[in-house]
């Protein structure tokens, strides 16, 4: 279950295709079935019965690094494709005990990306390969505290495993440094029902704070012996803030908002340490936090189905004065349609498209924290998304 970064950072939202037809306009309000349960553990509290939801999305990628000049001011050749087409998949499941109390298990990829360049390109001591990989199963409890007013809890259990390689600087070989670890983090949320036209969602998902351990192996002599050794490095998850408006007009129109932070500030540098507790390398990430914005509209069709469009604005994570060859992010907007179809009572399938357009992003690594240590390396980068979901969601 991976994927590459196709949101600020690593963060993927691409957790439920209905979702994902306005944009993610209204997940933390919508409730719509149980994979909103990612955006908002209190919605549970709105899905009758027991209800089993899969899906996953296909995200097709395109980033190429053009204009790419080493220091001695040499031009070089173009890196045309340094991501690839992956699936993120989801699933939940959720069972009301009661009038009050709903039970709810969900799997998730929230985090992951990969980038890999061509062991030859003059950026190589920057990066090569640069591969996370996430894995989240979260049990999650909703409570339906008055008329109005739900309130949920869900204890995300997160596996993470990164791969990271390079050129070992001044020479011809290559590092590769491989971890991974299980952590633990929490998921608050509440929503409030005005009336059955409207109702707004707020949650909070904690920062995950992560030790991998692993290892540091390179294909040099045995003269670079400290490059093949147990190793330990700290990647921390962000924390996430979100609130979400929905409202009815009619019968045919439902209209929804979206606002998140997130708090990629807590990812400001990447530690490895040897397992005996010498230091080895430190690498200035400085990332800063971010905000997402949507707006969507959905539009009942007939009895079967039902029209979605959203528009979202996503910031990057990375500033130009830190940006790296492993991440180039950038700006992006977000343009997305999907569609249910009721195709039973107990059936419903949904679709969903969503084209990004990112802003070109420029890396310019002379001048940054980590440039005192490398080659600096220039490089513009254009780069878009196209992503297709497809989900079922079945009430027994």
């Amino acid at each position: 279950a991976v994927t590459n970064a196709n949101a600020a950072g690593f963060h993927l939202r691409e957790q439920s295709p209905a979702a994902q037809g306005n944009a993610f306009a209204g997940a933390t309000a919508g409730a719509e079935n149980n994979s909103y349960a990612y955006f908002n553990v209190a919605g549970l509290t709105r899905q009758k019965g027991t209800q089993v939801n899969v899906g996953g999305t296909y995200i097709i990628p395109r980033a190429e690094a053009h204009d790419i000049v080493d220091e001695n001011g040499v031009r070089n050749q173009d890196v045309n494709n340094i991501v690839h087409a992956a699936i993120a998949p989801n699933a939940t499941i959720s069972h009301q005990l009661n009038d009050d109390v709903t039970l709810g298990l969900a799997m998730n990829v929230p985090f992951g990306m990969i980038t890999k360049y061509d062991g030859e390109w003059v950026g190589s001591d920057h990066g090569i390969t640069s591969k996370v990989t996430t894995v989240t199963t979260t049990p999650m409890i909703a409570y339906k505290a008055t008329d109005k007013l739900s309130i949920g809890a869900g204890l995300p259990i997160q596996y993470i495993k990164a791969r990271l390689s390079n050129s070992v600087v001044g020479t011809p070989y290559d590092a590769t440094l491989e971890g991974d670890t299980l952590d633990v983090g929490y998921q608050l949320g509440a929503m409030y029902e005005f009336n059955e036209d409207t109702r707004l969602g707020i949650n909070y998902r904690s920062e995950i704070n992560h030790k991998l351990k692993g290892d540091i192996s390179s294909n040099a002599p045995s003269m670079l012996s400290f490059l093949n050794q147990d190793i330990t490095a700290r990647l921390d998850t962000p924390a996430m803030l979100s609130i979400g408006g929905y409202h009815r007009i009619n019968d045919k129109w439902e209209v929804m908002a979206e606002y998140q932070r997130v708090f990629w500030s807590s990812f400001d540098r990447l530690d490895i340490t040897a397992s005996n507790g010498s230091f080895i390398n430190t690498t200035y990430e400085n990332w800063r936090d971010t905000n997402f914005y949507a707006l969507g509209a959905s539009y009942k069709v007939d009895n079967q189905w039902t029209a979605r469009f959203g528009l979202a604005y996503d910031e990057a994570a990375v500033k130009l004065a830190d940006r790296t060859p492993r991440i180039p992010d950038s700006n992006r907007i977000w343009y997305s349609f999907g569609l249910g179809y009721q195709y039973t009572e107990n059936l419903t399938f949904d679709m969903s498209f969503t084209y990004i357009d990112a802003k070109d992003a420029v890396v310019n690594t002379a001048g940054t924290q980590n440039s005192g240590t490398l080659p600096n390396v220039y490089a513009e980068y254009s780069n878009s998304v196209k992503m297709w979901g497809l989900s079922l969601n079945y009430k027994f």
